[in-house]
């Protein structure tokens, strides 16, 4: 079981934090580029509405949308993600099998349904990245080698935190692994945010393999958009899906916290299954799902990881205000005043 929140721990005043912000964000995004064998690239803030670029997410957010003056009645949307973007970017690229790409994207979710929370903003910035992988790597043990090089990225980035600036690390040696499937069968009579808490309580970190997919009771542990992760492959008896959550245990807050998603990218005849279970099957007429049908996007895996959640984990934050600049509800910024907690 992970330790609790060290009293050791500095406390980095508002211009410490700034500069520690970029040194956590500068050290994690070299490791990720080295482990991943990923090239930096430049990434769009917006995208026309009807390219199907844009991630749907779950299905239910509105984007931000606007009009470009002169430029027609096309509509732009600012992403979500760049979740189908980076595959598009990789295809024009013609990247070879073990090349990626990554980049820093930001977007804007106004729809974000949970601001009184700690660890949620309108505000979204992540690392997103993606590479070009063979179809006979469409498996579970490629998806676990990826997912331990982003924990050995962020395991030395703990390590450079704590020599820079006196935070000593919290993570695990290792990251565990279980299936959404799994957590239904050790804990059936708790919600799937309960059995994140239980099992990134009692492991450390953990990857959750298979959200999406319908489980064994008949309810999802959380939504995903059916066209870019495979949340339905079997990939053991009983056991579905080839994408996930990184989810570490964070003591600052006491609860599950997720870092990342990713996850193997459906193949054509995943997506058409999942566009179908999702009865989405109209999406098949726009541009990018088109290109797919039609074999013109390489296979690859790919994923976010969130930035300013990052940073807050490892500079253990209270709030993802101390690490990012955004907009909260009054009474969230009296709450954090109360408890001398200071938004940049």
């Amino acid at each position: 079981m992970p330790t609790s929140t060290m009293e050791k721990t500095k406390k980095l005043n508002l211009l410490e934090t700034e500069i520690a912000i970029t040194f956590v964000k500068k050290i994690f995004g070299k490791k990720l580029e080295s482990y991943l064998n990923l090239t930096k690239i430049s990434s769009p803030l917006f995208t026309s509405a009807d390219s199907g670029v844009q991630d749907n997410l779950n299905g239910t957010e509105n984007a931000v949308s606007f009009k470009i003056k002169n430029n027609g009645s096309i509509n732009y949307e600012i992403v979500h993600s760049l979740a189908k973007w980076k595959r598009s970017a990789l295809g024009r690229f013609n990247a070879e099998p073990g090349q990626g790409i990554v980049t820093d994207m930001k977007a804007l979710r106004p729809d974000e349904p949970d601001l009184t929370s700690s660890i949620h903003s309108v505000y979204v910035d992540q690392w997103d990245w993606e590479k070009v992988i063979e179809p006979g790597d469409r498996n579970l043990d490629f998806l676990k080698t990826n997912v331990r090089k982003i924990f050995q990225s962020l395991k030395g980035t703990e390590e450079r935190v704590n020599e820079e600036f006196g935070i000593k690390g919290i993570l695990p040696e290792e990251i565990s692994f279980v299936h959404t499937e799994e957590l239904v069968e050790k804990w059936p009579d708790k919600t799937p945010r309960e059995r994140e808490d239980l099992i990134t309580r009692e492991k450390g970190a953990v990857f959750i393999i298979g959200i999406g997919g319908e489980l064994p009771d008949g309810s999802i542990h959380d939504g995903r958009a059916p066209d870019y992760d495979d949340w339905t492959s079997e990939t053991l008896e009983g056991k579905h899906g080839l994408n996930g959550d990184i989810m570490v245990w964070n003591s600052v807050l006491g609860r599950a916290f997720e870092l990342s998603s990713m996850g193997i990218r459906v193949d054509r005849e995943t997506m058409l299954k999942q566009l179908e279970i999702r009865d989405e099957m109209a999406r098949c007429e726009l541009d990018w799902h088109k290109d797919l049908l039609e074999g013109n996007l390489p296979q690859t895996i790919g994923g976010g990881i969130g930035q300013s959640r990052l940073v807050m984990f490892i500079l253990q934050k209270h709030h993802i205000g101390e690490v990012q600049v955004s907009e909260w509800p009054g009474n969230v910024l009296e709450a954090c005043k109360e408890k001398g907690i200071e938004l940049l």
